[in-house]
């Protein structure tokens, strides 16, 4: 009987001694509870109408908090309308022009097709100089050519008409061309004197009027004849013959480039005719405005989308479910863009930060599990979870030497803790347990 006694002091000595043991491995902290906080400011500046909570307010995500004076935005948001209507019309009648357009080149076009003589070509004999029959070359191929001929024969007309200029310029050739001035001079004179006379003819009573215009006439007359015989004259001159040559040039390379051009407008039948061009051309116009128009109802749309975006903003909302903690606003007042004016708090989950010797800190981790007690509610403990530890000493001597010192330095260790009953309120002082080897 006394051996088994003994066996069973034993025993509970152990268990005695186990259950000290986990006691004194518990590490205690104590900390404040505190809510997360989020200051609310207005994004645009303006004159408050209106404040919706007070502090202590519970408000939900969404929740109107405040509202600032629209009346400036409402104009300027008629103005943004009207502007959009405007376009709205425009591109309306921009529509209705291309339209417009389309049907007149679609009819142009039908009209130009019908009287194209597609196979006329084919019954043609080939030109002796040709070994190709007429219709060999494709009309493209053909316009393509006649404008190269154009392009050629109007440098060919440029290049004779600077070098008639470059002939003026020499003292034979230049007395020619004064004699050649003074005889087109004659000519036209000529040629007015012999129309007013003949207006002279048949009025009544208007012998002195035809008297005058007579005189004027032969005066002309001889002035015409002089004039020619002068340039006769000259004719046989090396400055003369010179300039006579360069302006048949001049001529013969003026009728090459105009006759290129009649090419080229023969060629231009069906959907290549001028007149289809001309349809095509007026289509183009008319959708180019139509997509500046479109241009223009874009952007008067994106104005008054961006005013209808900062109408909205007049009224700041809550951003998360929380407590109004701070107002600092009242109504009338004029606040700029980014002023804090608001904050709330969020109470669920709630977090507390406390602080713990360096001697204890390697039996804390992120994850660990810890109970939570406040005064207010001495009968019930709340979980709470390491959620952040602080890489560096807090509350200490930047030079800690001794190991007395060094106890004394302490790290700060957040805690997120489960509000869902809503029993704990931020400043709540608080009690830590963590659980050693305790993880989620």
């Amino acid at each position: 009987m006394k051996k088994f006694t003994l066996i069973f002091v034993l025993v509970f000595a152990i268990l005695t001694a186990s259950c000290g043991s986990a006691d004194s491995a518990a590490v205690q902290a104590s900390g404040q509870i505190e809510a997360k906080e989020i200051a609310i400011a207005p994004e645009l500046s303006g004159r408050v109408v209106e404040v919706s909570v007070i502090e202590g307010n519970s408000v939900k995500a969404g929740d109107p908090l405040l509202r600032l004076d629209d009346s400036l935005l409402l104009s300027e948001k008629q103005v943004a309308q009207a502007a959009l209507d405007s376009a709205s019309a425009n591109l309306q009648a921009a529509q209705a022009t291309l339209d417009s357009a389309q049907a007149q080149y679609d009819l142009v076009l039908s009209a130009a097709l019908a009287a194209e003589p597609r196979q006329d070509m084919w019954k043609q004999s080939k030109p002796g100089e040709y070994d190709q029959p007429v219709w060999y070359f494709t009309k493209d191929e053909q316009i393509q050519s006649a404008q190269v001929e154009i392009d050629k024969a109007e440098l060919a007309l440029e290049k004779e008409k600077i070098q008639l200029s470059e002939i003026g310029k020499k003292a034979g050739s230049a007395s020619f061309l004064e004699i050649e001035r003074k005889l087109s001079d004659a000519r036209t004179a000529f040629e007015v004197a012999k129309v007013v006379l003949d207006r002279t003819n048949g009025i009544s009573d208007g012998t002195n009027l035809h008297d005058a215009a007579q005189t004027s006439f032969d005066d002309a007359k001889i002035d015409l004849k002089n004039a020619q015989k002068d340039y006769d004259d000259a004719l046989t001159t090396d400055g003369a013959k010179d300039v006579l040559k360069a302006r048949a040039k001049v001529e013969v390379a003026r009728e090459r480039y105009f006759s290129a051009l009649d090419a080229l407008r023969t060629l231009q039948t069906g959907e290549d005719s001028l007149s289809v061009v001309a349809a095509m051309q007026a289509v183009d116009q008319a959708r180019a405005l139509f997509v500046q128009s479109q241009s223009t109802v874009t952007a008067a749309q994106a104005g008054l989308d961006l005013i209808d975006t900062q109408m909205d903003k007049l009224a700041v909302r809550a951003p998360m479910d929380g407590v109004v903690l701070v107002r600092s606003v009242e109504v009338g007042e004029v606040l700029q863009a980014g002023m804090p004016i608001l904050t709330i708090g969020k109470l669920d989950p709630l977090k507390v930060t406390v602080y713990i010797p360096e001697t204890q800190y390697g039996q804390i981790s992120l994850g660990q599990q810890a109970t939570l007690s406040v005064d207010s509610f001495p009968n019930e403990t709340f979980t709470a979870l390491v959620t952040r530890i602080s890489d560096k000493a807090e509350f200490t001597p930047q030079n800690v030497q001794t190991k007395e010192g060094r106890q004394t330095t302490v790290y700060a260790i957040e805690l997120s803790v489960d509000n869902v009953d809503g029993k704990l309120k931020p400043g709540m002082p608080a009690d830590v347990i963590f659980k050693v080897g305790a993880t989620k």
